[in-house]
């Protein structure tokens, strides 16, 4: 099998090319393909058996004022991954997002909610998910992440200790729910699904639970041997940001186990895990 991974500098890409060590596997970052460029994906798409498509505009709050950008790489790049890979008769992953959904529910959301985002950032990322699925669905995974965090890149948890080294305390929001992803299981499930040679379709890349902001830096401070009584509750009027955020963006895990296979772990098993192998190391 031959992989083709995009977006492979980042940090859940990064986390790829180490899930698919031993394996036969080309690793194309922004500057090495433009995903904008039909002609240059279908040349770089040729010749792999799968692509995992990892490359995306993810700066949430600037899509706000500059939604052409990231339409481009969130859904004009997904649409070209998605015509090459059909054309080529190769499988692709598109890996989107919790903000492809408005928030407002109370229970975990199924793969088949439909879709409603309340942000810039979230309507490109929808608009590549229908994309996908318009051009190559029978042989197109969707798998929608959230609250990632990891060793390769900027996250919440890094910025959390490096507060930490500056402030007595911080104020994290306690009324955003959600799930913390280790984009280490998140590769790792990945693979896993395709390995598995599972059905087509929408599948939820999260670590298992739910939990808050607040909760979520209070245990990555104990992870980190610091005082969680450090961390103050506030609320989102505290933080208000030019992208509204989703107020619930917890994701329902059922397709896995309609696959027969096993959803991700729980959040608070992967945090200390990752903790232990160093993943919020400031860089």
């Amino acid at each position: 099998m031959k992989y083709l991974i995009t977006g492979a500098s980042g940090m859940l890409g990064r986390d790829l090319q180490a899930a698919l060590a031993g394996h036969t596997v080309t690793a194309l970052t922004r500057e090495n393909l433009d995903v904008t460029d039909l002609d240059a994906v279908t040349a770089a798409v040729e010749g792999h058996d799968v692509v995992i498509n990892a490359a995306a505009y993810t700066k949430v709050d600037d899509a706000e004022t500059n939604e052409d950008a990231a339409y481009a790489v969130n859904a004009v790049g997904a649409k070209n991954l998605a015509v090459a890979s059909s054309v080529a008769g190769v499988r692709l992953v598109q890996v989107s997002t919790d903000y492809v959904f408005n928030g407002s529910a109370t229970t975990p959301y199924a793969e088949n909610t439909p879709l409603d985002p309340i942000s810039a950032y979230g309507r490109t990322k929808a608009a590549g998910e229908e994309f996908v699925l318009a051009k190559n669905a029978p042989a197109s995974y969707i798998v929608r992440t959230a609250w990632l965090y990891g060793q390769h890149g900027p996250n919440f948890a890094k910025t959390m200790l490096r507060l930490a080294e500056t402030h007595d305390t911080v104020s994290v929001v306690n009324d955003q729910f959600g799930q913390p992803t280790w984009t280490s299981d998140l590769a790792a499930q990945i693979v896993y699904l395709l390995d598995a040679d599972a059905p087509a379709g929408v599948y939820h890349g999260t670590n298992s639970g739910k939990t808050t902001w607040f909760d979520f830096a209070r245990a990555v401070f104990v992870s980190a041997g610091l005082d969680p009584a450090r961390v103050l509750p506030t609320d989102s009027s505290a933080f208000v940001r030019p992208a509204p955020r989703p107020a619930y963006s917890v994701l329902g895990h059922d397709a896995w186990r309609a696959a027969g296979l096993e959803p991700m772990r729980p959040w608070e098993e992967a945090l200390t895990e990752a903790a232990a192998e160093g993943a919020f190391r400031t860089e």
